[in-house]
């Protein structure tokens, strides 16, 4: 490997003759703004409708509201978290004709300490420092070097400019005690064009940090992981005194933690999806071992900067073409996270849980249908005898079945309420009356003495027994035939207010499907 101070030359003079174009955005975001106005327009036409059966305390209606209300909610957030990039936006137009990398990491990582070294690298060969921070999202110009070591309590980005190309955001810590600090850091993430991971070797290569990294790849940046603080206090006696001295890991040590996070992110992003290829060979440095052996070359090449210089000259190359396609990426990212992402989380698990209750639905339906003509059937024929008793005298078959019209009705609307709950069925046609339906010459059978039965009295006579076996027989018949006739006129007034509201599931289900394929193939024609 060439030495530090060469590869050092050689990085800044690569950085000086960069020559960055204004990124054109191409055929990717208008493809991109089509797929966006197709979606919001298939969306808009994709509710889940309603039925007049099914009613608003209905557990499934409950559901489909909720599942509209996500959608309407989804819908309505997606301007709102559009405008949220503003910020990172104007960020990376400030920048535009730098290459930017952000430096991420968990408190105490070792962020600011990179960032300070670097600085004085480029100063010691005459390059431009500049130290800023980002205020109320504008960048003001501060003193340098950056705070190291500090205990970090407020919302703070800063960075520094390295020469005229090259800048470093240094962001508040991954797992900050302030809420604020990470959500600003991941406000910015968008702004950079290439990521340094770092990531302490006391413990590298947290979980907790792989899933913040598989996030950035996700993003298709190039990323860097950097394993800082690898150096070890070891004690030695100078003059009969014991003495502290710092110094490098060796240089097995380090190999075997970098092949460990190395593999181990490779292995957590093959699981997430992303692609490996993305993630560049760790390397290993400490900044404080480097600073106490005065930056000499050999400081600078023990210390791990000879491999972190040769990191970023690849990182760099990669960094300047994500640079060129940036704003199609942004808005991509939006798509994908805000939109698409945002609309399968909040909808996916709920079609499918209201779908698999639909299906209990109508297998308790099925189920239920000969209980509920049984219970109304029972009601009836239990008062059918007293019935045909009580209107003996006047033998009025109209009035008789009347009653019994109104009894079944009524036996009917309580097995509804009550097993039905939830269900508008109370705008089913009533049947025809139940006298019309009665075989013609059918009625009482009135007896007399020395006679045969008669339907109806004789003129003058006293009936000696009035009879009603053949009248009860039929009424049985023709309430039983009613009754289930009725009765599947309700559950199928059910089973279709089910079906209308799963059809508007799969309809919907199918619908967010379609919506992937086309915005991965152009995401896939961006990134070749």
């Amino acid at each position: 490997m060439m030495p530090a101070d060469s590869l050092e030359r050689q990085l800044i003079d690569v950085l000086d003759a960069i020559a960055l174009h204004r990124p054109d955005p191409g055929a990717a975001q208008g493809r991109m703004g089509r797929w966006f106005s197709e979606l919001t327009q298939a969306m808009r036409t994709h509710s889940l409708p309603g039925h007049a059966a099914l009613g608003g305390d209905h557990a499934l209606a409950q559901q489909r509201e909720a599942l509209n209300a996500a959608l309407t909610s989804c819908m309505a957030t997606w301007e709102r978290q559009w405008h949220r990039l503003a910020p990172a936006q104007a960020l990376a137009q400030s920048f535009e004709d730098h290459v930017m990398l952000l430096v991420f990491g968990k408190f105490n990582a070792g962020k600011s300490s990179l960032c300070n070294l670097l600085a004085e690298r480029f100063a010691a060969h005459g390059r431009s420092v500049h130290f800023f921070r980002l205020s109320g999202g504008r960048v003001e110009d501060v003193r340098g070097p950056l705070p190291e070591g500090a205990t970090e309590t407020t919302a703070c980005v800063q960075g520094v400019r390295l020469g005229e190309r090259l800048v470093l955001l240094d962001t508040p810590g991954l797992h900050s005690v302030t809420p604020e600090n990470a959500e600003l850091t991941q406000c910015f993430t968008d702004s950079a064009d290439g990521v340094l991971w770092l990531t302490s070797s006391t413990s590298p290569g947290q979980v907790q940090e792989l899933g913040e990294l598989a996030r950035e790849l996700h993003r298709h940046k190039p990323l860097l992981p950097l394993i800082t603080r690898s150096d070890v206090i070891e004690e030695d006696e100078v003059d009969g005194e014991i003495v502290k001295r710092l110094r490098n890991k060796s240089a097995a040590n380090r190999r075997l933690q970098q092949e460990d996070v190395q593999a181990r992110a490779q292995q957590k992003l093959q699981a997430m999806g992303v692609a490996p290829a993305l993630l560049k060979p760790a390397v290993s440095l400490s900044a404080h071992v480097i600073r106490a052996q005065g930056q000499t070359p050999q400081a600078l090449s023990e210390g791990g900067l000879t491999r972190l210089y040769a990191a970023l000259l690849e990182i760099v190359e990669a960094a300047l073409r994500y640079k060129q396609r940036k704003p199609a990426e942004v808005l991509l990212h939006h798509l994908e996270e805000t939109v698409l992402h945002a609309l399968e989380q909040q909808l996916c698990p709920g079609l499918a849980l209201l779908g698999r209750d639909i299906v209990q639905e109508r297998e308790r339906l099925r189920a239920l249908q000969p209980r509920l003509v049984q219970q109304v059937l029972r009601q009836v024929l239990l008062q059918l005898a007293a019935l045909l008793q009580r209107w003996e005298a006047t033998q009025d078959l109209a009035g008789l079945c009347g009653e019994i019209d109104a009894l079944a009705q009524s036996a009917l609307g309580d097995e509804i309420a009550a097993r039905l709950g939830g269900y508008a069925c109370a705008g089913m046609a009533p049947p025809e009356p139940l006298r019309s339906c009665l075989p013609p010459g059918l009625g009482y059978e009135v007896f007399y003495a020395d006679q045969a039965p008669a339907h109806g009295c004789a003129q003058g006579a006293a009936p000696m027994f009035i009879g009603h076996a053949s009248l009860h027989a039929a009424l049985q018949d023709l309430v039983g035939e009613r009754v289930a006739r009725q009765c599947a006129l309700a559950l199928a007034r059910c089973h279709e207010a089910l079906d209308q509201v799963g059809t508007g599931v799969r309809s919907l289900e199918d619908c967010l499907l379609r919506q992937r394929a086309p915005l991965l193939q152009i995401r896939d024609e961006l990134r070749t």
